[in-house]
């Protein structure tokens, strides 16, 4: 009889480890980071070129009083290169990046024009590029340090 109630016992304690075993609840844990967005959109645009809107952006600023003529960048029809200006824009739209790409396109035509009213006539376009181009965000706000 001892024998039959340690073997009752021994297997009372089979089935509940079995049944522990075969339950138990597995967490997955995904963290994004949606805290910072601005940062993720810094990163998608790092290295990317923008040239067609940085070309834009130089063509409404390269008239050069008296002569006629525009800077020393190569003419694009203007009506081209905002179309492939604007689609590059459209790209990054999806995820709410397109200010920083338009910001990047600004900031490496300023540089590559130098210092002065042109680089604030950058920005001026640059600015009007959300309404040019149709995007979803119409306003972007643009750090921006003029000397």
């Amino acid at each position: 009889m001892a024998i039959k109630i340690a073997l009752a016992a021994a297997l009372l304690v089979a089935l509940v480890t079995l049944a522990r075993a075969t339950t138990y609840t597995t967490i997955v844990t995904t963290t994004t980071d949606e805290a910072n967005p601005k940062q993720q959109c810094k990163q998608m645009v790092q290295g990317r070129q923008f040239q067609a809107c940085q070309q834009y952006l130089r063509q409404g600023s390269q008239y050069q009083e008296g002569t006629g003529m525009r800077g020393v960048y190569p003419i694009w029809d203007e009506q081209q290169v905002k179309d492939e200006c604007c689609r590059s824009l459209k790209n990054l739209e999806n995820q709410g990046c397109e200010c920083e790409g338009i910001q990047q396109a600004a900031m490496k035509a300023q540089q590559q024009m130098g210092q002065g009213q042109q680089s604030e006539q950058v920005y001026q376009r640059a600015q009007q590029l959300p309404q040019t181009c149709n995007l979803k965000t119409q306003k972007c706000q643009f750090n921006v340090i003029f000397m």
